[in-house]
């Protein structure tokens, strides 16, 4: 008799462990999964691991920068939260074209949305014909998005890309951030900020790099 009970009892708490190690090892999943929305992969294990991250050189890569053209306007004229539900809707649907290139999401800062094809991962000479089919997806998107609470208004954006070196590194303990530095960097940003409405401006870095790839894309001077 005490046996079976001892026999009962031993098989219960196999099914509690299994139980438990199971519900612990999805909850690990959930935890990889918004670290690995916040840094890249490869950052994020080695943080994980408790190994340095030291600032890293890329030889080449491709940036992409976009913001709303009028935005401060927009935005004073709207509440805050018609604000967020744009910006939600406009960069959930970013989101969903990027996954689709060989491209990282550096950041979001209010209207500006900045992307790298190149980093963290090297890809050869490919980064700047990701970046400039992804760049063409997101503005022919934003043709046809209406603002929210305005439907008679689309969202004009104005994107800029160009290509180079830069460097790499984490910024920060608390929220840490994956952070690209260099001239790459402001270059882009540049190429975006004196650009026009729906078109994306290319420098001639850029440009002789995709000059390369023969008549896949076209550019007006």
């Amino acid at each position: 008799m005490m046996m079976k009970l001892m026999e009962k009892y031993s098989k219960h708490l196999e099914a509690i462990v299994a139980e438990r190690t199971h519900e612990l090892v999805e909850e690990k999943k959930k935890t990889d999964r918004l670290l690995y929305a916040m840094l890249p992969k490869s950052v994020a294990e080695d943080l994980k691991q408790g190994n340095p991250i030291v600032a890293t050189k890329y030889d080449a890569c491709t940036i992409f920068f976009s913001d709303i053209v009028g935005f401060t306007n927009l935005s004073s004229s709207s509440t805050p939260l018609e604000v967020v539900e744009l910006l939600n809707q406009m960069y959930t649907a970013f989101d969903s074209i990027i996954d689709e290139h060989d491209v990282y999401k550096v950041e979001t800062i209010g209207d500006a949305y900045m992307v790298v094809s190149g980093v963290p991962e090297k890809n050869g000479d490919r980064h700047a014909e990701e970046i400039a089919t992804m760049a063409l997806k997101i503005v022919c998107f934003c043709r046809g998005f209406r603002v929210p609470h305005r439907p008679n208004q689309i969202v004009n954006i104005r994107a800029g890309i160009h290509s180079g070196p830069v460097v790499t590194g984490v910024v920060g303990l608390k929220m840490p951030r994956f952070c690209l530095f260099g001239d790459t960097v402001n270059m882009a940003s540049r190429m975006e900020s004196t650009g026009e409405a729906l078109k994306i401006q290319v420098s001639p870095d850029t440009h002789t790099v995709l000059a390369g790839k023969g008549d896949q894309f076209t550019f007006r001077i």
